[in-house]
């Protein structure tokens, strides 16, 4: 990543939780320069450090699930096959992990894209993969996720 966070970069990442807060009222706040708050917050999202975006809790739109998958692979590529399973459609967070699973991997579907259609399209195309074990989540708290809602789901 290359990007030190310093503290003036933690005091604006830290205020960048109120997502409609101004660069000028952080600059205010911190007492520098507006154009220093736009240019730290570029780099910040240039090398991978934040990404600003909104994020949806998923029981309020309607006929989408989150489920949780523990999967156990027969290699030792853990970090390569959770990077290729990040990219697949769907997939909110692929992580390498401790205990019985080797990667647990967040999933989000609706209704034109099912479980089933996520392993049998997606999933099938990672090598390697030897248990998967899924976790259909009922009820969260806290959990929000990246959505962008099609025009259907708007009416």
């Amino acid at each position: 990543m290359g990007l030190i966070l310093d503290n003036i970069n933690k005091k604006i990442i830290n205020r960048l939780k109120d997502g409609r807060i101004s660069y000028k009222k952080i600059a205010k706040e911190l007492a520098i320069a507006e154009n220093t708050v736009k240019a730290r917050i570029q780099k910040l999202k240039e090398t991978g450090i934040i990404d600003i975006t909104t994020l949806v809790n998923p029981e309020v739109v309607k006929g989408h699930t989150i489920v949780y998958m523990g999967i156990q692979i027969n290699n030792l590529q853990l970090e390569e096959t959770a990077e290729q399973i990040s990219r697949l459609k769907g997939v909110i967070s692929s992580s390498v992990v401790t205990g019985r699973y080797d990667l647990f991997v967040v999933v989000h579907l609706d209704p034109g894209y099912n479980l089933l259609d996520f392993l049998s399209r997606e999933l099938s195309k990672i090598k390697g993969i030897t248990v998967t074990e899924t976790f259909i989540v009922f009820k969260s708290f806290n959990l929000k996720i990246p959505h962008q809602f099609d025009v259907d789901e708007l009416e």
